[in-house]
This record gives structure tokens, sequence and C-alpha cells, in this order.
């Protein structure tokens, strides 16, 4: 078998907590220069950003910057600092729960992603904590969506970072979330929800189809007043918008989703309707230490423990 090659690290230091874009040159192709094969490969950059990023020395391979007529050498690395977008910054800040020096659990809020996606790059719980940790290599190990409040697992350095990955794909973390959503006296609980759930790239919502299940929750219900139901949910598999799915077709959608039960449109700069969905538990043994682990969010939810709630 041939062994795959092993990308050389980035010669670029991080910018605002983002690392560098790393591309490889196809080991195929007729450009003569790097940048010839660039403005092919990135047609979204106009052809003149490019000329000056290396003009300015901004593309980087394993040895130090291009310059403009840099030859084209197939199976190459390079690096460069994509142009980061504006950002609307999230008036919230990412709490530290635990640290040492293989761990870092965080407990983030609402509206803030997790890694660097689409328009949201140093908003982002990854780079935030890169930049005030001074945690250049920190990595998630699994991943909490932009408008879910809770807890979050990363790991200092790559080298553990499989270890507590594997964790969640074996499904060996027990993960207790809460919800706030209509209370229908009608809907017996506790249940268990199982369905099979399809989530297209570049579709923002997922849908239930026919077929084999590929994901279960068990909905309880812990309390109820004024209309309201608090409610624990207990995914035992991970799929994307698993819960919010999951609340909607029971027909009590979480308070605050602007997805389901059908997409509502939301300004970028809005942060009134907090997503009503919290995870609050993580519980699992330690791959590295063998100990056990028990990790629980100090958010509340406002629906539930505000003022109004």
């Amino acid at each position: 078998m041939r062994r795959r090659r092993t990308a050389p690290p980035a010669p670029l230091p991080q910018r605002h907590g983002v690392d560098p874009v790393r591309l490889r040159l196809p080991g195929t192709g007729d450009w003569a220069t790097v940048r010839d094969h660039l403005v092919d490969r990135l047609p979204a950059v106009p052809p003149g950003r490019i000329d000056a990023m290396l003009s300015g020395g901004e593309v980087w391979d394993a040895d130090g910057p291009l310059a403009p007529g840099a030859p084209y050498t197939p199976g190459a690395y390079v690096w460069f600092h994509r142009e980061l977008p504006d950002e609307v910054p999230v008036p919230y800040e990412v709490e530290v729960l635990y640290r040492d020096d293989v761990l870092v659990v965080a407990d983030k809020p609402h509206f803030l992603a997790t890694t660097p996606r689409g328009r949201h790059v140093t908003e982002t719980a990854l780079a935030r904590l890169r930049r005030d940790l001074a945690l250049p290599e920190l990595s998630p190990a699994h991943r909490l969506d932009r408008l879910t409040a809770g807890l979050v697992l990363f790991t200092v350095r790559p080298r553990y970072r499989a270890a507590y990955q594997n964790l969640f794909r074996d499904r060996r973390v027990h993960k207790e979330y809460e919800a706030v959503a209509p209370y229908d006296p009608a809907l017996e609980l506790p249940r268990t929800v199982r369905n099979r759930i399809v989530k297209e790239r570049g579709v923002i919502a997922a849908y239930e189809v026919p077929g084999e299940p590929n994901s279960v929750s068990r909905i309880e219900l812990t309390g109820h007043r004024g209309g309201l139901g608090r409610y624990r949910l207990l995914p035992r598999t991970g799929r994307t918008h698993q819960l919010r799915l999951h609340m909607s077709g029971l027909g009590v959608p979480i308070l605050g989703d602007p997805v389901y039960p059908r997409p509502a449109e939301r300004a970028p700069d809005d942060f009134g309707s907090p997503l009503q969905l919290l995870a609050g538990v993580l519980e699992f043994t330690d791959p590295v230490t063998g100990r056990p682990r028990r990790f629980t969010s100090r958010r509340t939810l406002s629906a539930w423990t505000g003022p109004d709630g």
C-alpha cells in the first residue's frame, strides 16, 4: 500500500486564532506557475487579489514566501491567509469550566459557532479560546450547533484529539440536554423517538425520510408552568439538528428555533431570542487517564429561569 504523505507544518502563524489555508498542488496539471493554478482553483478570488498576495509575500511554501512567478511544483503545499469576513461580534463570553494539559472544557454561549465555517470565522469558540488561552494547537473533540449553548470539549494538542473524538464517534459519552418548549398535556412522556434523518449540504433544515432509523432520542418532561414545558433530552445518536427535529416532530418545537417547524429569517445582529436548548452534561471515562469525568454547564435557559420565565 502507498503510504499517505503527511503535510508539513504550516510556515505561517495563526491570525486571530485562525489557521492559514493549506492547499496541496495536484500531481498532474499544465499550469506553468503557482499563480496560474490559484487563479483557476480560487474563482471567487479576483486574479488581481492573487497577484497582490504573491507580490506582498502572502503565499508561502514550506521554504518561505513565493515569488509572483514561482513555478508550479506538482504535489507541493502552499499556505496563505484568507480575507476574513466582517462579523458581528457575539456579545457573550465563553466560560472555561476546566483546563489541564490535555483538555479544555468550555461553556459556550448561544449564537457562537464552535469552529470557523462560512461567515463565522473569528467569532467562534475555537478562535476565541486559542487567542485568550494562548493555545494555538487547541482543537475541538466534537461540535455544538451555533445556536445551542453549553458544553464543548477541546483537546490542547493534536495527539490527544483522536482519542476523545472516538469517544463521541463510538457513543461512549453520556450527554444530557435541557430544552424549553410548549407544554402539551396530551403528549405522553417520557418516550423514545427513532427515525431516519437526512441533512443535505447547503440546505439549512434536516428532514425525516422512511428507512432504517439513524437517530434516537429520549424525551422527558421535568416540569411545566404557564403553557411551557421544561424537557430533559438524552440523545443516543448525534445527527445534525436531531433534538430540534425530534421536538418539532412531537408538536412541541423548542422556543427560539428559527428553522423548525419552518425556517424564518433572522438578522445577523439579532441576539434577542436565543434557542432554548442547552448541552448541560458530558460524562465519560477519560481515554488518557482512565478516570471518570462528569462536566455540568453553569448556564441556564432564560425562558425558564429569566424574569419572564
